[in-house]
């Protein structure tokens, strides 16, 4: 879990940048978004390749 301790002299915005940027590198929010549904296979599978085929366009 993503910790973040305001500096002296910073503001809150920069203190919640900081964290929604810790949030976003250990991957809490995809992972929160994985288990808010139920998909089955066939439908996991789908993603899966569709993921893929978006990397690899990059």
């Amino acid at each position: 879990m993503p910790k973040t301790v305001v500096r002296d002299n910073e503001s809150f915005d920069e203190a919640m940048r900081r964290f929604k940027r810790q949030v976003n590198k250990s991957g809490i929010l995809t992972d929160a978004k994985k288990h808010e549904a139920f998909y089955n296979k066939s439908l996991k599978r789908k993603m899966k390749s569709e993921q893929a085929r978006r990397n690899a366009h990059r």
